[in-house]
């Protein structure tokens, strides 16, 4: 995933997309292909679930937002300026 942008298109289909969840499910690997993303079968858990389709939509600002505010910091990070708590 390259940006916010993608997330918050992936989180909508966990949200809405009913066919993208079952196929998330059942083949985490393909799915995610699909969308871009690249996934490594080993990576993989045996057991998989997914949040409700609810909590999904609810936390979906949240986090993007999370993922932007931890992306503006990599710099800093990778520098050694900043350490995190």
């Amino acid at each position: 995933m390259k940006n916010t942008s993608e997330l918050s298109a992936i989180l909508d289909k966990l949200a809405h997309d009913h066919d993208f969840r079952a196929h998330l499910l059942a083949d985490p690997v393909a799915a995610l292909a699909g969308v871009g993303v690249t996934l490594h079968p080993d990576d993989v858990p045996a057991e998989r679930s997914l949040p409700s389709h609810e909590a999904i939509a609810a936390d979906k600002e949240q986090l993007v937002s999370s993922l932007e505010s931890t992306a503006s910091m990599w710099p800093f990070l990778l520098s050694g300026g900043v350490i995190p708590s």
